[in-house]
């Protein structure tokens, strides 16, 4: 469900948006591993844009179907689309950061529901937190900041790409292809997969000696 001007997550400090249409709830579904077919709630707030469930399907081939003993980091997680995906494939460790508290709540109510002891749900500052943790502490970072905000995801790839382990993947989801000179300018780092559904862009990045 694609909006061009919207973003999966409502984090924002930099949309600072308020809830539409009463925040009623929908519901995404989880594609793949443990909780497959499992639908989740997921309120209905202005901003809150769940990864579509073919782009999810496309991502996790190229990260591959398991996740077995990988850490994940889901920066802006906001539906928690892409988490909890990487939960249900057997990843050992998802930290889902969200600032929005009614959002952050929505996750913790789905964590309890699946019993999902691999998840972590942080309320806080992305970037803030993000800065705080550890190098080389994660093998796959999701990044789907507020689309049109380029100086906020400039600073996201930024403090992301030093938390990757030194064979890890930095996945982003914009609604424009990445420029050529900011991928420069992490210094290593190359999109080797990348593509396009509706409004959405989506890129997978690793560093240019890995394959």
């Amino acid at each position: 469900m694609p909006r061009p001007a919207a973003t999966r997550s409502p984090h924002s400090a930099a949309a600072g948006r308020a809830p539409a249409r009463g925040g009623k709830p929908h519901t995404i579904r989880i594609i793949g591993g443990n909780w497959k077919r499992t639908p989740l709630p997921v309120l209905d707030l202005d901003g809150l844009r769940p990864t579509p469930d073919r782009v999810r399907e496309t991502l996790f081939n190229w990260l591959g179907q398991d996740l077995d003993g990988l850490r994940c980091l889901d920066l802006f997680a906001g539906s928690g689309a892409l988490g909890f995906e990487a939960a249900s494939r057997g990843a050992a460790r998802v930290l889902m950061v969200e600032r929005n508290a009614r959002a952050a709540a929505q996750l913790r109510a789905n964590q309890q529901r699946l019993d999902a002891r691999n998840i972590e749900i942080a309320e806080a500052d992305a970037l803030r937190l993000a800065a705080g943790l550890a190098p080389g502490s994660f093998d796959v970072i999701f990044l789907d900041p507020p689309f049109g905000d380029e100086a906020l995801l400039a600073r996201a790839l930024d403090v992301a790409a030093p938390l990757a382990a030194p064979d890890g993947a930095i996945y982003v989801e914009c609604g424009d292809p990445l420029e050529p000179a900011r991928i420069d300018a992490l210094s290593g780092w190359s999109v080797v997969r990348e593509g396009k559904a509706g409004a959405v862009r989506y890129h997978l990045l690793r560093r240019q000696n890995e394959e």
